[in-house]
């Protein structure tokens, strides 16, 4: 142990680095717990799991509870993270219009179990014959797949918090510690396919190549004042309470956004308090600098706030996955957070 007043090198101040650790001698401590929410909500949300029978989609992170921290001690690094998650899911078999859901509990995400060791229970909401067709699928193709988002949320941890956590121990240069091999992220993005065994998304169409688009139409009604949905649609706190994620938002014209974790990214073009908003707006997996055009109209009902959405520029090959992302994440997930009412369109 050190002792006071005796000369002890890990006393000394003088040409140290750091006058609160030297020579990374003293525990210091990184919270990780909100890093890793929004990490992991990243990595499951919408992560598709199919084969020849049906597609399943993980839709909701209902519940995540527990937290994370990273560690030096003695220029050592140690990470302790211990959750417990809860998750929506939904499917579809082939040739099956029928929207059967269930639920994923994950009971033991920590430093004590290896990836291959998390337990994932899956259950169903209905016992059918169609429900337990794609129990089958989650089972036999889904817990592999996000055993691997799992992992690599751990490789993502130890990465991203070894940064900075050893301290130089003098003047001269140290080699930085070598980091954590962090691997590919899966997307948020609802219109992209995972259905590569390690979840990792399809490449891009290639930039330059001719896109054939589609526009989409829809008008959506709400229980509440124009203003109120004017707001949910370009106030950062609003837009992160009901996308649930972090967003990145300058709502002026020619201010960025990005929602989803930079999977839904655009540029205001145009703003008209409470009448209209006009945005460029493009999925990641897209060709490259490709947007669409998202104009929404606004207007005072009888009985509420009506918008009339326009998005011209939708490659042909999304289209059914971005009318159901403004259906489901977008128009739902408002009504679900606010209360604005049910759609009476």
């Amino acid at each position: 142990m050190a002792k006071w007043g005796e000369g002890d090198p890990r006393w000394i101040v003088e040409e140290r680095p750091d006058a609160t650790n030297v020579n990374n001698w003293h525990w210091t401590e990184k919270n990780a717990s909100a890093w890793s929410k929004e990490k992991l909500l990243n990595l499951l949300m919408f992560l598709k799991i199919e084969n020849e029978k049906g597609t399943c989609e993980i839709c909701e992170l209902s519940s995540i509870e527990g937290e994370a921290t990273a560690n030096n001690r003695k220029a050592k690094l140690i990470f302790f993270y211990e959750w417990v998650l809860k998750l929506e899911w939904k499917g579809k078999l082939k040739d099956c219009e029928t929207e059967l859901k269930g639920q994923i509990e994950i009971p033991n995400l920590s430093d004590e179990n290896e990836p291959s060791d998390i337990d994932i229970i899956i259950t169903t909401k209905k016992n059918t014959e169609e429900s337990r067709t794609l129990k089958s699928i989650m089972l036999e193709n889904g817990i592999e797949l996000i055993r691997n988002q799992l992992a690599q949320y751990i490789s993502a941890l130890k990465a991203e918090f070894s940064v900075g956590m050893i301290l130089p121990t003098d003047k001269k240069e140290v080699t930085p510690q070598k980091n954590f091999t962090t691997q590919p992220k899966t997307t948020m993005d609802p219109s992209i396919e995972t259905s590569s065994p390690n979840g990792l998304q399809k490449q891009s169409p290639n930039p330059g190549v001719k896109i054939h688009t589609t526009k989409l139409t829809c008008t959506e009604k709400f229980l509440c004042a124009v203003e109120d949905i004017y707001k949910v649609l370009t106030d950062k706190n609003r837009v992160e309470a009901f996308t649930r994620s972090s967003v990145q938002m300058e709502a002026t014209k020619g201010g960025k956004f990005s929602l989803f974790g930079g999977n839904v990214t655009g540029v205001f073009l145009e703003l008209e308090m409470d009448k209209k908003i006009v945005q460029k707006w493009r999925f990641s997996n897209w060709p490259e600098a490709h947007y669409s055009i998202v104009t929404m109209n606004l207007s005072q009902g009888s009985d509420g706030a009506v918008v009339d959405l326009v998005q011209t520029g939708v490659p042909d090959k999304e289209v059914e996955r971005t009318k159901q992302g403004w259906k489901e994440n977008f128009w739902g997930r408002i009504r679900q957070t606010f209360g604005f009412g049910i759609n009476l369109f």
